[in-house]
């Protein structure tokens, strides 16, 4: 009768941001503390964002008590931090690259793409991952 609504999915160690980076879709992470107004705030968001993009985004949130290593790896100072992992994008090849036998390659190396700390509004990370490649489910 009642249909459980997908919700961001929850993560516990760095290793699964970065197992979720090798798939080459966007990942947005939201680092939170249990307790804080801002992130409860932040997590109906993410929640929301997770039901839309649905498996063309990875929408994950990351308990900041739970992970120090990813405390010092992203270099949180405030929750909610939220964070975008996504593929770079491939630069334009000048003329003549390949003269000289170098080899262009095709790997795409995950960066940071975008940061923030606080309360974002929902339509601005909309854009951000529309703009690296996600595609809405049910618009």
């Amino acid at each position: 009768m009642f249909k459980k609504k997908p919700k961001a999915r929850k993560i516990a160690t760095i290793g699964e941001i970065d197992e979720l980076t090798t798939t080459g879709k966007p990942v947005l992470v939201d680092f939170y503390q249990v307790g804080c107004a801002p992130c409860q705030v932040m997590d109906g968001i993410f929640n929301e964002l997770a039901r839309e993009y649905g498996s063309s985004a990875h929408v994950v949130k990351a308990d900041i008590a739970n992970m120090p290593d990813a405390v010092n790896r992203y270099k949180i100072r405030s929750t909610p931090t939220m964070v975008l992992l996504a593929p770079a994008r491939p630069k334009k090849a000048k003329k003549g690259n390949n003269r000289r036998g170098g080899k262009l390659s095709n790997h795409r190396a995950v960066t940071q793409r975008w940061r923030a700390s606080g309360l974002v509004k929902k339509d601005q990370l909309t854009r951000l991952l529309e703009s690296n490649g996600a595609k809405r489910v049910n618009a």
